[in-house]
């Protein structure tokens, strides 16, 4: 590997399984030379696999609700500690709809489950960045990234109130984006993945379809966890700094397609064997 992050210490929010995103993140980063703490929910942790990412890794696990400021400044207090000085990178791969997991359509939400979802999926971003800017526990050029999705700026109706929750983290990536470069030299930046097939994912309608729609419009196909996590360590790295306040699409060319070649094909087949062939009238006989 090329130790991109040599030196560099950093929190990764989200590993749940190793189809996990976060997951594959966690294993480049410590390839490419990082030390990290892991983190999600305790709820999450009990049901994931992450004791054994953290054995691979060499990486201690610190439980932590996103959705506590109480839990992320023990999280963040912790990690100083561990790591033995301020943070250079932090990942936050946290998404959950309460109404997707309910089957609730989007003009059917339960909204206490919608509050929810969005803390979780987006008001969580605004809290750990929060939390890290009060205790100034990053370093200059420090990173943050969140994971996000184009159903952010486009309509896929079975995403339901995911697609909210993106729009707003992309925007708080921006906003708090700006005032981490201006005071603390740090870079916030979102990428837009293609669709993946995470344990998350998989709990979207339809999500299958998600997927085989995308690699047929993407020039160069879909792009992979693992190579969703390759791009993440550029934006952890000292190559990107001057990268921040984006939402980097990461989709294989899909969010500037209209159309491919690939769709059309498709679309005139079925269009094709939908067609009515009349038979020709006979003449008749005078």
């Amino acid at each position: 590997m090329y130790n991109l992050l040599k030196g560099k210490k950093g929190i990764i929010f989200g590993a749940l399984d190793s189809k996990s995103i976060a997951w594959k993140v966690a294993e480049r980063a410590h390839e490419e030379g990082a030390t990290f703490v892991l983190t999600n929910a305790p709820v999450a942790l009990r049901l994931g696999t992450i004791s054994e990412l953290a054995e691979k890794t060499g990486s201690t696990v610190i439980p932590a609700d996103a959705t506590s400021m109480m839990d992320l400044e023990n999280l963040i207090d912790k990690s100083v500690e561990i790591l033995g000085g301020k943070i250079d990178f932090v990942l936050h791969s946290i998404g959950m709809s309460v109404n997707v997991r309910r089957g609730n359509h989007y003009t059917n939400q339960d909204y206490n489950f919608t509050k929810t979802g969005f803390d979780v999926s987006a008001l969580s971003f605004h809290r750990v960045m929060s939390m890290l800017y009060k205790k100034d526990a990053m370093n200059e050029w420090g990173s943050v990234v969140a994971l996000s999705y184009m159903a952010a700026q486009r309509v896929f109706p079975d995403y339901n109130d995911m697609a909210d929750n993106k729009a707003y983290l992309e925007s708080v990536a921006r906003s708090f984006g700006y005032f981490f470069g201006r005071d603390k030299k740090v870079r916030v930046n979102t990428i837009s993945q293609s669709p993946t097939p995470t344990t998350a994912g998989s709990g979207v309608k339809g999500f299958d379809g998600f997927i085989a729609y995308a690699e047929k419009m993407s020039p160069l196909g879909n792009a992979t966890a693992l190579e969703c996590a390759d791009y993440t360590i550029t934006l952890f790295s000292d190559l990107t700094r001057k990268v921040t306040l984006q939402n980097l699409f990461h989709d294989g060319g899909f969010s500037n397609m209209g159309v491919s070649t690939a769709i059309m094909e498709n679309f005139m087949e079925d269009f094709k064997s939908d067609e009515v062939v009349e038979e020709p009238k006979k003449k008749e006989k005078k």
